[in-house]
């Protein structure tokens, strides 16, 4: 009887858990952007860390300076919205967050400042 209940109680457990209904947008971090954004202190380190292995100075696209990132914005913001698994999604085997691909679209809203 002991062990009926404890398989009962386990499975029970494993269907609340398993029915969990918050989608990826309700669970991932999507916070606005509300401050003004500025490339050297928002754009440039997301560069740095997801774009720039590639986009390196030597490249066939280089995405290194202010004046490259921002005479690119509107590819760079059509590349990062792409769906997944479209093949021009941009970077390449990984994906922004809401809130960068929004700092991004926020940047450009603001006038593209550098500093």
């Amino acid at each position: 009887m002991k062990k009926l209940i404890y398989l009962l109680t386990i499975s029970s457990g494993l269907i609340i858990i398993a029915c969990e209904s918050r989608t990826y947008e309700e669970i991932s971090d999507n916070t606005p952007v509300i401050l003004p954004v500025k490339y050297t202190s928002d754009i440039k380190p997301i560069m740095d860390n997801s774009c720039n292995g590639c986009h390196s100075a030597g490249s066939f696209k280089p995405l290194v300076t202010y004046d490259q990132v921002k005479n690119n914005i509107e590819g760079i913001l059509d590349r990062i919205q792409r769906p997944n698994g479209d093949p021009l999604k941009m970077p390449k085997g990984g994906s922004f967050s809401a809130t960068q691909i929004n700092t991004f679209i926020k940047w450009k809203a603001d006038g593209l400042t550098e500093n």
